[in-house]
């Protein structure tokens, strides 16, 4: 595979470009060719995965030198969970390198952003193992952290829970409670549905790769619907 296009849009021409063939090289392709002498992805994201913590960690320790540790952490949570890694993957091109099954290749809804978003920290971790941890910071500084402006004005790093659920106490004198819907995946990239309910009604759905990340989206969906702030 040309990888020069992608080389262009990034900014990071590789050293050993197995690397980045191997980031974009998901499960599923291997088992509709087994034949093929590459591996998949998942240890380079799970590997990328503790990279990009890191690296937005010690972004957001530096640039807010006041804030306290629970407002950095919702600012980290904003910036690596599905939806933003998926974003901008997206716009990074990486649809036209990712090596997918024939029917995952099909699915263009949030099963694929789950892959865009894996693929992401994949990358991530074919950086660091080609050119070290200073590149593969860089690249996040390059193609994520600028995106933390946006979530700042829009508010969107705040605890959605915390704020569903002062206003389902102070409207309606509820308490929400949340259930898990369905887990789908393996163990290590599993996905998570959960519902947000007052009392019997389903007020919001959310996913994610963990259940506190689908309680979240759900708490953000329910206070959509509702026109709470």
């Amino acid at each position: 595979m040309d990888f020069s296009q992608f080389e262009k849009r990034t900014g990071v021409v590789f050293k050993d470009t197995r690397f980045l063939l191997r980031a974009f090289t998901h499960r599923s392709y291997l088992n509709e060719h087994p034949k093929e002498k590459i591996e998949h992805n998942e240890r380079f994201e799970f590997l990328g995965d503790a990279v990009l913590e890191l690296a937005v960690t010690v972004y957001l320790f530096n640039r807010f030198p006041e804030r306290p540790e629970g407002e950095l952490t919702a600012f980290r949570a904003a910036l690596v969970n599905t939806m933003m890694l998926s974003d901008t993957a997206l716009e990074l091109g990486f649809s036209d390198f990712l090596l997918l099954s024939r029917g995952e290749a099909k699915d263009v809804g949030k099963a694929r952003q789950y892959i865009l978003a894996n693929t992401y920290e994949a990358v991530v971790g074919a950086i660091f193992l080609d050119q070290g941890y200073r590149e593969a910071e860089a690249f996040i500084a390059r193609t994520l952290l600028g995106r933390l402006d946006s979530v700042l004005e829009k508010g969107t790093w705040q605890d959605a829970k915390s704020s569903f659920q002062e206003n389902a106490q102070e409207i309606l004198s509820v308490t929400p409670s949340y259930k898990v819907l369905s887990e789908l995946g393996p163990d290590h990239d599993r996905e998570f549905t959960v519902g947000v309910f007052l009392g019997e009604e389903e007020a919001g759905k959310g996913e994610g790769k963990s259940k506190q990340e689908a309680e979240q989206n759900a708490a953000r969906n329910a206070l959509e619907k509702k026109g709470w702030k």
